[in-house]
């Protein structure tokens, strides 16, 4: 990040597989990414953004310069080298009315060009998280690697990938590069959670669906013989946060079965071992991203690796290795491996040891407690710099996101738990019910009962913490939190004066108008039962601004123009009814962030101002 020019920047390095110094491979000022080896090894291709569009470009392993492959008019997004080396597939956003690339490409140029900027829509889902999707469609495409014309493989007017409810990666080669499985959602998105698995022959031709499931299936990734498709699949149409099964289809005879049937966490990332009969895979279990491992003959799991979250799995098969990047709450992502049963694990890259050399940061300590019906909820503890046992510090309690979302032992990039305590704060955070990593019956508990149970939970654990540990300030208590973490302070604003302040972050404080202005429609008729104009039950209950005559908290309200999951207005509204009760409040409004905010100076500003609001009114005696 670049602080002065307000801008990012990407490039690539390498390190040996068994650690070291790392080299760096480009050096262009602008994104250099998604590195891709070929098959054997001799060359890397990335996408590039160096001539003004997200194109491949390859390098020589041997030396010599990047070499521009594709010339894609609409850019592209991802892609994957295929088996053999000969192909690409990648995705680019097109108009599925368009001729050519080239004609999709002239549709966006008018646009842009044209004085007017009105827009006439005709369906639903006409924006998505921060953009206005113009009618694009998102489609997977096939090209010789060596550059040419590539070829549509999956036309029409549907997304391909899905636009929301897929993975990290929504299409893959067959072993023998002849066919390729993707994603794609064949019903209306805004509505619907039904993402199928389609294949298609990778020269182009007819569509053939393999899954049949109502729920959302994604992730397809081909056994190293060729006899399965492995991907992941939620049993329940309509809910977003349902429990990830992991499930094997033959190729052979097109029967699928669960490999994970007894498994009560979600199945995240899939890696195959090379003999076939062995899945690789992540989950979030209790404040930790776990990788386990299973045989799909006996459907055994084993869990390998326990410590901190371990995401981006990569198996190397000629040494039977896992690659990983792990996060910590005070380590950044860095690169780690173990081998094939989990042991022998050490860390390959330290990108930031310079930094965090310099720098002040304890570690996370976790509690379990009681809640008011008995139920056991985890909690994650974060102490100041230079912690002295001896003195009482203030708390800031944080309140995650989704609702089906957790707090977990990593270092995250936006609401940093080592910020909050930096200021001379204890950190506070409750996995109250709803949180993923405890089970689906417990992830259950939060729908239809936004401002009950969870709030509870949230309440129960502040007390448990205010009584269990001695070096907490009792009077000086403060909370925080985004989206879901965001409603969550707008309701504890209605219902409790016992926090000093509050910081409302992209949080919903009307869900009546928050159904009729977010854009995947889906999940609020999950979470409160329906539109509202059939059953109004959950929305009036659970409704923040219902409850405005008991404001009296100081309250910082924070929202992005371009936040369309949940859109500006929430955030208006209550800072509107914050103003009318003449409760001390701020609004800090990005014109130019979303439901996150990204650009570095915008981050700063949001850091510097949170801060500043929490100090204000916890530092006072």
């Amino acid at each position: 990040y670049d602080m002065d020019q307000n801008t990012s920047n990407t490039d690539i390095y390498l390190v040996s597989k068994m650690g070291g110094t790392t080299r760096q491979l480009t050096t262009h000022p602008a994104y250099d990414g998604n590195p891709c080896w070929s098959p054997d090894g001799s060359l890397l291709a990335f996408i590039s953004t160096r001539d003004g569009t997200r194109q491949i470009y390859v390098i020589p392993m041997n030396g010599g310069e990047a070499q521009k492959i594709s010339d894609i008019p609409t850019g592209l997004k991802d892609f994957i080298w295929a088996p053999g080396g000969r192909y690409f597939a990648f995705t680019s956003d097109v108009h599925p009315q368009a001729t050519s690339l080239d004609s999709s490409a002239q549709i966006d140029q008018n646009r842009a060009t044209s004085p007017v900027k009105a827009r006439l829509i005709d369906r639903l889902l006409y924006r998505h998280w921060d953009r206005w999707l113009e009618g694009r469609r998102s489609h997977l495409f096939v090209m010789p690697a060596t550059g040419g014309t590539p070829w549509d493989v999956t036309p029409g007017d549907f997304d391909t990938p899905p636009i929301s409810l897929g993975s990290p990666r929504d299409f893959a080669f067959s072993p023998d590069g002849k066919e390729i499985a993707f994603v794609r959602n064949i019903h209306d998105v805004a509505l619907s959670t039904n993402n199928d698995i389609f294949v298609v022959p990778a020269r182009g031709g007819t569509i053939r669906r393999i899954t049949r499931n109502v729920g959302n299936d994604n992730q397809p990734v081909y056994s190293p013989d060729g006899k399965y498709i492995a991907y992941r699949a939620m049993r329940r149409p309509g809910f977003e946060a349902d429990q990830y099964d992991l499930m094997i289809y033959d190729r052979r005879d097109g029967t699928i079965r669960n490999a994970t049937s007894g498994f009560d966490l979600d199945v995240g990332e899939i890696v195959w071992d090379l003999s076939s009969e062995k899945i690789y895979f992540n989950a979030t279990d209790q404040g930790r991203i776990v990788i386990f491992s299973v045989e799909i003959k006996n459907g055994r799991i084993k869990g390998l690796v326990h410590d901190g979250c371990n995401t981006d799995l990569i198996f190397a098969p000629d040494e039977k290795r896992l690659y990983f990047r792990r996060t910590h709450i005070n380590l950044p992502h860095e690169i780690f491996c173990c081998d094939d049963e989990g042991e022998d694990t050490y860390q390959l890259t330290f990108t930031n040891q310079i930094l965090l050399n310099r720098l002040e940061m304890n570690g996370v300590e976790e509690f379990w407690f009681p809640s008011f019906d008995g139920k056991i909820v985890h909690g994650l503890l974060v102490k100041p710099p230079f912690f002295d046992p001896a003195k009482k510090y203030p708390v800031v309690l944080l309140i995650h996101g989704g609702p089906q979302g957790a707090w977990e032992d990593e270092f995250h990039y936006r609401w940093n738990a080592q910020m909050f305590a930096s200021g001379g704060y204890i950190v506070a955070m409750i996995n109250f019910r709803g949180s993923k990593g405890y089970g689906q019956e417990f992830c259950d508990a939060v729908s239809k009962e936004w401002g009950g149970g969870p709030y509870r939970d949230i309440v129960e654990g502040l007390d448990y913490v205010l009584k269990k540990y001695p070096f907490v300030h009792s009077e000086k208590v403060a909370a925080a939190g985004a989206s879901f973490g965001g409603y969550m302070i707008n309701w504890i604003a209605g219902h409790t004066d016992r926090f000093k302040c509050l910081v409302s972050h992209a949080g919903i404080s009307n869900p009546v108008s928050f159904y009729g202005t977010t854009e995947e429609l889906w999940f609020p008729e999950w979470e409160f039962d329906g539109p509202p104009y059939d059953n109004t039950k959950y929305y009036d209950r659970w409704a923040p601004l219902r409850h405005v005559k008991n404001f009296v908290t100081p309250t910082l309200v924070i929202h992005g123009e371009q936040d369309f999951r949940v859109p500006v207005e929430q955030g208006l509204q209550m800072f509107t009814a914050l103003q009318r009760q003449d409760v001390p409040s701020k609004l800090l409004y990005f014109p130019d962030e979303g439901h996150f905010v990204l650009r570095p100076q915008n981050a700063r500003l949001w850091w510097q101002t949170v801060l500043g609001w929490i100090d204000q009114w916890l530092q006072t005696e």
